[in-house]
This record gives structure tokens, C-alpha cells and sequence, in this order.
């Protein structure tokens, strides 16, 4: 396989709540109090190849947004370390990280709360490539028409505010907004979760014709399997900080492996005509602050053995191009 464009190795994320004063003062005295932990992300490892659209499904909750973040450096790493076309971005200077995380930009799930709403759309679209000398003052107007016009707005509206915008027109300002630096990585935090239907499925195209004429690669976050499955090559099942399984996409959907996986697509809307028994996902998703040992999926896994309650399973490559991280696949 080529250098990944984009390459996460071990990485983690952890936000920590230090105690207050009245806590501090309390543990003097003897009481048990400790600084609480979030486990957001657990030693996660994901690799993405130029051109590739990957999709990354999960229940809310599960760390998916901040996986994204991190990603694009939005969020530090706790641990870890993130690699841009076989280059360790913490060993970079200044100037050249600057340069390497413009190729790298994140389109927010909420468009509107993403948007300045006291700019006008030339501004929020213009300002990045102004401020990094992409394009003059001169021709700033020029380039945001050209982005609005790509991305199938009418350009006389750049000098109307965020709140004269539906939502689905909302969704593409935020678009020409992160293609203004011209990036080659763009990771969509559920980009189209809070749009009607009709309009997902523009914007879903709109992703599509983008991919095919700029060359880009996505990190398409979601929890909707079916627009997973209409735009990813490849999908990767995150749970509860840890990534569990990865599979090109015509092959989860069909011969899934991890009893997480199998759950979420036995749980998904199905339309076909006959009676169908809806199979939710049993249980409730353990809280990232006190994480389950071993298997953090065991509490809520049918096939749950001992093992796997003190054993954290590792990611193995049980199909070409296939990884899955459950100890079944151990089992003889």
C-alpha cells in the first residue's frame, strides 16, 4: 500500500476536570477525591490513503467528533503522535505545520453555530485565504463568487449574513469555507445530520462531485449507516474511544465481524416490504469516565466470554483488508 496521506498511530485524548477548591480542601481532610478523567479517545490507530473517503460510524458518545478533531489538530494529542504524507507533525516548525494543517480542514456538524453571524459570507469564506496570501484584497470577491458558484450558491448573495440562509445553504457555506485553502483532507463531522432528507442527498452529491474534481480525500463522520454506505470506501466502527473494526465498505455491510457491528447494522431502518423486527443495541454505553476493563463492548456483548472482561482485544487483520478487534476471532 502507498504512504497514507493521513496516519494516526496510538493516539489518545483525555480531558481532565481538576478538582476545585472546596474538593482540594475536602481531600486535606481525608476525603476520597480524585480529578475526573474523560477517556474520549483510547489508543486509536487510523490510516487514510489519498483519494479515499472513510467513513467513521458509532453511537453519539462514542468519540467520533473528537477523533475528527484531533485529526485536524483542533485537539492536542495525550498521547500518540499524528503523520501528514509519512511526516511526524510534532517534529515540524512553525511556518511548515502552519502549511501542512491547511491541507487539512473540518466541516462542523452545525452550520449555522460555525458561522460568525456578525460576517458577511465574503469575509467568512474570503478571510483564510486572505489572511494566508492565497489571494489579494483584490481579488477576494472573485475567488468567494468562484467557491459559491462550485459549490451551487449564487454568488450576488456574498454579501448576505449567516441567519438569511436555510440550512442546507448553510451547509455549503460551511463547505466553500473549508475548500478556500484549497485542502486535500476534509473531515465532515456529521455534515449532513441536521439537514432534511432532500437536501442531504445534494449535499451527499455535492461531496461526491467535489471528490472526482478537486481530488479529495474525506474523513466522513457519521452515525447514519446508510449515507455511509452511498459515499465511503471504507469503514471503520468506532466504540467508547476504541476503534474495533475497519472493512472496505461492500464487505461490513455484508459479512461484518465485530458483535458491535453486527448490532448497529441489525438496529439500522431497513426498507423492504415486510414485517421487521427493530433489534436495538442492548444496554446503554458506559460512561467514558469509568470505561469497562478489558473489551469495552463486553458488558452489552452477547458472545461475551471471561477473557474478555480483563483482556483488551487487539485490531488483527482477519480478511484482506479487513481488521476487526474481538477475541471470537481466537476462538478455534
Amino acid at each position: 500500500m502507498d504512504k497514507a496521506l493521513l496516519e494516526l498511530r496510538d493516539v489518545s485524548k483525555r480531558f481532565v476536570k481538576p478538582l476545585d477548591t472546596a474538593a482540594r480542601i475536602a481531600k486535606v481532610f481525608g476525603a476520597q477525591r480524585a480529578a475526573e478523567v474523560v477517556h474520549a479517545v483510547d489508543h486509536a490507530n487510523l490510516s487514510i490513503q489519498s483519494g479515499e473517503v472513510v467513513g467513521l460510524v458509532g453511537e453519539s458518545g462514542c468519540g467520533k467528533s473528537t477523533l475528527g478533531r484531533m485529526t485536524v489538530g483542533l485537539h492536542t494529542l495525550s498521547s500518540g503522535t499524528r503523520w501528514w504524507q509519512g511526516e511526524d507533525m510534532a517534529q515540524l516548525s512553525g511556518g511548515e505545520l502552519r502549511r501542512k494543517q491547511l491541507a487539512m480542514q473540518m466541516i462542523f456538524q452545525d452550520p449555522y453555530a460555525s458561522l460568525n453571524p456578525r460576517m458577511r459570507i465574503q469575509d467568512i469564506v474570503g478571510e483564510a485565504p486572505l489572511a494566508h496570501g492565497m489571494v489579494t484584497r483584490a481579488e477576494q470577491k472573485d475567488y468567494v463568487a468562484n467557491l459559491l458558484q462550485k459549490v451551487g450558491l449564487d454568488p450576488a448573495l456574498v454579501h448576505r449574513f449567516p441567519h438569511q440562509f436555510s440550512g442546507g445553504q448553510r451547509a455549503r457555506i460551511g463547505i466553500a469555507r473549508a475548500l478556500a485553502v484549497r485542502p486535500e483532507l476534509l473531515v465532515c463531522d456529521e455534515a449532513v445530520a441536521a439537514l432534511d432528507v432532500s437536501i442531504q442527498a445534494q449535499v451527499l452529491n455535492l461531496f461526491i462531485e467535489l471528490r472526482n474534481e478537486l481530488k479529495l480525500t474525506y474523513l466522513f463522520i457519521s452515525h447514519d449507516l446508510g449515507v455511509v454506505r452511498h459515499i465511503s470506501d471504507r469503514v471503520v466502527i468506532m466504540y467508547l474511544g476504541r476503534i474495533v473494526e475497519s472493512s472496505p465498505t461492500a464487505e461490513l455491510f455484508v459479512q461484518a465481524n465485530h458483535p458491535y457491528t453486527s448490532a448497529l447494522l441489525a438496529s439500522a431502518p431497513k426498507l423492504e416490504v415486510k414485517k421487521i423486527d427493530f433489534v436495538a443495541v442492548k444496554g446503554e454505553i458506559p460512561s467514558p469516565l469509568h470505561p469497562p476493563s478489558g473489551c469495552h463492548f463486553h458488558p452489552r456483548c452477547p458472545h461475551a466470554m471471561p477473557r474478555c472482561s480483563v483482556e483488551q482485544p487487539v485490531l488483527k487483520e482477519i480478511a484482506p483488508q479487513h481488521f476487526s478487534a474481538c477475541h471470537l476471532n481466537d476462538v478455534a
